[in-house]
């Protein structure tokens, strides 16, 4: 049988895919990016302490470093896992595009993450128990193979992103996929967004420091390398804008910045505001207003951050090869992959997709409801809720609650049919596929199923 080379579909009802591998990858992102930072803070402090003689400023390393082990690696590796499992259930195609382009940069990565964790261990228990200059090397080690993770994850996000040229289509090489448009502007953001995180989080553990005199000398320290990494995050977050694709710019603009522009202004401003606080006044430095802070920027400015950079990739999951529905979008010759659309427009989903059940393959009026439920959540739950009322892009809100299943067929067959919206993917499917969407969303927004079939009959 001629089918697609299709996996079964996830979908958790209500929130949606999108919800969870969002809250997943959050928490996973503040873990990881406090701790890469914090790996070159431990550095420059001892490096510091062992230079200037304060070994006072050891004792700071090593209580940071506890609390690094159990929030940010046992946290990170928990949600590591979860964001594997989430996204290979979620986007199964789109997991096996970036394995088969970037599967010795994953094993790069897992070399570098294995030295990372066996450092941080390592820095905690033999600080004080080896000599000086060994420390120092170990030290300078775990930080390098810290940031090393984030420049090879930072490769592929990127070019979940867009390559940013034709060059990887026509070859389907990994450097020509790794060097994208977008990866230095990526990587400089996020590099200074680590430094801040990282800062924040010290300025936790320094409030806890009974001694005035260290509690000054830490928080004076760590507040000018957060205020330089904001201001090196802010530049390159301007010149990461500067190379995004037309569709990512278009979402930005419409449906993004309208939300979060506000938002992410205030992270900026009450960051920057809090640092400069702290290093005027380092004995006010609170350990609930340190937590509240953090907290702030983790969920007004984190979160935004990572729902924005997943969205503008939108209509695509990787690569603007791959819709986020799975669907493969063009052809890539250096690859042997060839576009999909074309044949679901003459066949259909129900038709290629192999875990449709057999007495879907055709859609008849018995089977209407249940079949346009079915290709509502192959086509369109990998971003969209199907509930009405749902939290995250709810699909039957989108068309305003309209009972009108006409109506709604006249989108499915203008619009999203010719691919005339830049974040949604070309959905082009026969007739009586598209007569089945409209019924199924048309009954979930309140029509009665008789007064649809009704009119599905005057046509």
């Amino acid at each position: 049988m001629d089918v697609l080379g299709m996996y079964p579909t996830f979908y958790v009802p209500a929130i949606g895919t999108a919800w969870v591998m969002g809250i997943i990858g959050v928490i996973h992102v503040v873990a990881s990016h406090t701790s890469v930072g914090a790996s070159f803070l431990f550095a420059l402090l001892e490096t510091r302490a062992y230079r200037d003689n304060q070994p006072q400023l050891l004792e700071f390393v090593k209580k940071y470093g506890l609390f690094l082990l159990v929030f940010s690696y046992v946290i990170g590796s928990i949600t590591g896992p979860g964001i594997w499992y989430a996204i290979t259930v979620a986007s199964p195609r789109g997991v096996s595009g970036l394995i088969h382009n970037f599967v010795w940069v994953w094993a790069a990565e897992w070399v570098f993450f294995t030295v990372e964790v066996i450092g941080v261990y390592a820095l905690v228990y033999l600080l004080g128990k080896i000599d000086a200059k060994s420390h120092l090397k170990l030290t300078w080690s775990f930080a390098l193979a810290s940031w090393a993770t984030m420049l090879l994850i930072v490769g592929i996000l990127s070019f979940m992103l867009w390559p940013g040229h034709d060059d990887w289509y026509l070859t389907g090489s990994t450097n020509d996929a790794f060097y994208n448009l977008n990866f230095f502007a990526h990587l400089g953001t996020r590099t200074g967004s680590m430094f801040v995180m990282a800062t924040l989080v010290g300025l936790m553990v320094a409030s806890r420091q009974k001694d005035p005199a260290l509690r000054r000398s830490v928080v004076r320290f760590l507040a000018p390398i957060g205020l330089v990494g904001g201001l090196f995050a802010v530049m390159m977050f301007l010149y990461y804008l500067q190379t995004l694709p037309g569709n990512a710019i278009v979402m930005l603009n419409t449906h993004l910045l309208p939300v979060y522009a506000r938002g992410m202004v205030a992270v900026f401003v009450v960051a920057t505001l809090w640092l400069l606080f702290a290093f005027w006044q380092p004995q006010r430095v609170y350990t609930a207003l340190a937590v509240a802070v953090f907290l702030f920027v983790a969920i007004v400015g984190v979160w935004p951050e990572e729902r924005m950079r997943e969205s503008m990739r939108k209509p695509y999951v990787a690569g603007q090869y791959i819709y986020g529905n799975q669907v493969i979008a063009r052809d890539v010759p250096g690859k042997g992959i060839t576009g999909e659309v074309d044949r679901i427009a003459d066949k259909g989903l129900l038709a290629l997709h192999p875990f449709v059940p057999e007495r879907l393959r055709v859609v008849t009026d018995d089977n209407r409801l249940e079949a346009g439920h079915l290709l509502a959540q192959i086509a369109c739950a990998n971003c969209h809720a199907l509930e009405r009322g749902a939290p995250l892009r709810s699909l039957p809100d989108k068309f305003h609650g309209a009972t009108d299943a006409d109506l709604i067929a006249a989108y499915l067959r203008g619009p999203l049919k010719h691919g005339m919206q830049p974040y949604m993917p070309r959905i082009d499917l026969p007739e009586a596929e598209i007569d089945a969407i409209a019924h199924y969303l048309a009954w979930v927004n309140g029509a009665p199923e008789p007064a649809i079939r009704q009119a599905n009959a005057g046509e």
